[in-house]
């Protein structure tokens, strides 16, 4: 029976996965160090979301500086601001959004960092041959080799340089939503014969079963 096609909502691509797919579409892209999504890039200035976990730092201000959670609400408690929105900012949006703020009658010129210490409110999803499929927690600059060693790495007759990474993109003609599938040597990057890949928030990892 052929691979169900992946659609949107995300709930149905992991029951996809989940229910015993072994193979892949016929719409895979190989991987290609050419191709910008085959490359792969880390994310650092994803939207944040409920329970992440950010590094506020103002330069010469430790009062102002710290660790903040997301709080279900979607937003934080900072100092001489009160409660800020952040889910659906970015890290940089954020920074507007403080130096605004903090320039309001507080301080002159302030030099505001954000650095994003636990993406709790992103997930990747890691199906097929490993030791423990499911949904982890992403991270900044997460590689695809730290996504399956979360799942506790391959089983032995895991297709380990046939791994499918399905990844929902913005066309860059059509600017709509449309996805992709890329097959990724992980066994050559291990290796040191490919160049890394970087697991974006959302990424479905598919290990399929290997039949030599």
């Amino acid at each position: 029976m052929p691979c169900p096609r992946l659609v949107v909502p995300l709930s149905l691509l992991v029951l996809a996965f989940a229910s015993g797919c072994r193979t892949p579409g016929k719409n895979v892209a190989a991987y290609s160090t050419r191709d910008q999504m085959a490359k792969g890039v880390p994310v650092s200035n994803s939207a944040l979301g409920v329970g992440d976990v950010l590094e506020i730092r103002v330069y010469q201000e430790p009062d102002l500086s710290g660790a903040f959670r997301v709080a279900n609400e979607g937003t934080i408690d900072y100092p001489f601001c009160g409660r800020v929105k952040v889910a659906g900012l970015t890290s940089s949006a954020l920074v507007d959004v403080l130096t605004h703020c903090l320039e309001n009658g507080y301080l002159k010129k302030p030099q505001v960092t954000v650095f994003l210490k636990e993406y709790n409110s992103q997930k990747v999803f890691v199906f097929g041959e490993v030791q423990k499929p499911g949904t982890f927690p992403f991270e900044p600059s997460m590689t695809i080799i730290q996504a399956i060693t979360l799942a506790n790495g391959f089983t032995k007759v895991a297709a380990k340089d046939s791994v499918i990474v399905t990844r929902v993109a913005v066309d860059e003609k059509t600017l709509q939503p449309e996805e992709r599938k890329l097959k990724i040597p992980v066994e050559s990057i291990g290796e040191g014969r490919e160049k890394n890949f970087f697991i974006q928030p959302g990424d479905i990892i598919y290990v399929p079963e290997s039949f030599l």
